[in-house]
This record gives structure tokens, sequence and C-alpha cells, in this order.
């Protein structure tokens, strides 16, 4: 069982990457064949929550939530509500790759990015991951979500596989969406919902440096990387985030626990 904590109109889980790789390792073994999914909320995410009701409910249904975005981590902090560590769906994925090994090998699919990209990230895993193989590699089309038959397709290559992980790739809100509407169909023990990893596991976009990530400058370093593209998103953000952080702040607890009182459990 783990604390969460609620932020935002939202519930977090309050652990670290050790714990969260424990626990998706965990569900590998667990019977039955429920695709457990995961979410990973940053600045922008809880943003889009103030305003979406069917991603809160996404939000709400998920498994595991992880705080991806160091703006949200620094916020828990300032409002006596600390998350552990930031857990980035970036790092998550190779962090729960590292633990395969042949004692627990890995079956992976990807989902999203461009063509070349997708294959190229399977590459790069496959030479570094010795325990991890790479079943199947889908970069469906741009509206692909609306079309019925692409979907059924998609869903059935994946299951004629079986995954272990099928890591999505699509962006907020449309892979949180996607893999909320088919879950119960989706053939894989763990669906992670982690944005442009895929774009990170090809070597197609650069991390910033650790430093840049740690303080909260990630955006920083995205927004030179992809100026057109991340520039209205920020200047939304930059507005309305404090705001959140404000109303937070304004009705925080004075006195008592600081900590929500529900748990997330291990199955």
């Amino acid at each position: 069982m783990t604390r969460r904590i609620r932020m935002f109109g939202v519930q977090i889980d309050s652990v670290r990457m050790t714990d969260a790789v424990a626990r998706l390792i965990g569900w590998l073994d667990l019977p039955g064949k429920r695709c457990r999914f995961v979410v990973t909320p940053n600045a922008d995410h809880c943003v889009m929550l103030q305003e979406n009701d069917r991603l809160r409910q996404v939000y709400a249904d998920a498994d595991l939530v992880l705080a991806d975005g160091m703006p949200v981590v620094l916020a828990s902090r300032l409002l006596r509500r600390p998350l552990p560590e930031r857990v980035a769906g970036s790092d998550l994925v190779p962090a729960l790759l590292d633990a395969a090994d042949r004692d627990r090998p890995l079956r992976v699919y990807l989902l999203g990015g461009a063509p070349h990209v997708t294959k190229k990230a399977a590459e790069n895993i496959r030479s570094r991951w010795s325990a991890v193989e790479v079943v199947g590699i889908d970069s469906p089309p741009l509206g692909f979500h609306h079309d019925q038959q692409q979907n059924e397709a998609i869903l059935k290559r994946i299951s004629r596989v079986n995954p272990d992980v099928l890591v999505v790739g699509l962006g907020c809100p449309k892979q949180e969406f996607w893999v909320h509407q088919h879950r119960d169909f989706i053939a894989a023990r763990i669906a992670l919902c982690v944005g442009a990893t895929v774009d990170f596991l090809a070597g197609e976009k650069r991390r910033a440096p650790v430093w840049m990530q740690r303080s909260g400058l990630e955006w920083l370093h995205r927004l030179a990387a992809e100026p057109r593209r991340m520039l209205g998103r920020y200047a939304r953000n930059a507005y309305i985030f404090p705001q959140l952080v404000w109303r937070e702040w304004r009705t925080r607890p004075l006195l008592g626990p600081v900590l929500d009182g529900t748990a997330s459990p291990i199955d």
C-alpha cells in the first residue's frame, strides 16, 4: 500500500523511482489478464485537468499516478504535502528495462511516434537491454483514434504477441484517453502513458542536463529545442499553474496531517 497526495484535483502516488519499478515488476506476476495503466502528470497535465472532466476520470481510474514534472514536486513541498521525488515517464521506462534479467525478461510493445522514430527506438532497446524483447511497434497515423477499424487492428496486433509492457507515446491527453477507453481489450499486463519517451529512446530528442531536470528547468531546455511547438503551451502554463498552487495554498489545512488518507493497493 502507498499513500497518495491530493493536489490540483488529482491523487498522486507518493513513491520513489525504485518503488514505482518494484510495483510494475510485481504486477507482471499477478494472476488475471487485466491491463493496469500508469499516468505521469506534469504541470501541463495539471492545467488540463482543471477543465477536462474526461481526463480527470482517466486519472481517477489509473492504477499508478506518478509526478512527472519537477514543478509538481516543488509545489508539493511548498504546500506541505511533499512528494519524495520526481518519477518521470522518460526515466521510468529505462529504469524498468534495467530491471529485466534472464530470470525476469520483459516483452515490450511500442505504440506512437513517427515510423522511423519507433523503429530506431526498438533498435536501441534491443542493443542496450539484452533481457528485453521488443515484440512489436506501431506508428498509427493522425486521427487513428477516431477510426474503430484502426483501433481494432492495433489491439489485434498487440494481442497476437501478448507483451508484458505497452509503452504508449501519443501525447497527452490522446494517450490517456486511448488506453482508458481500450484498457479492457489491451493484451498487455501494463500500459505506460509516457509521452515523448519513444523519441528519447530513439535519440530523436535529447533530455535536458540533469541539473536542469532537478531544478525544475527542463521546460527551458525543451522550449529552446522546440520553440514553435512549446511556446504557447508554456506561456499558458506559466500563467495558470501558479494560480493553481496559490489556490491550493489558500485552502491547505493549517493543522493536522497533510497527506491524503487514501492508499493505492499493490494489486
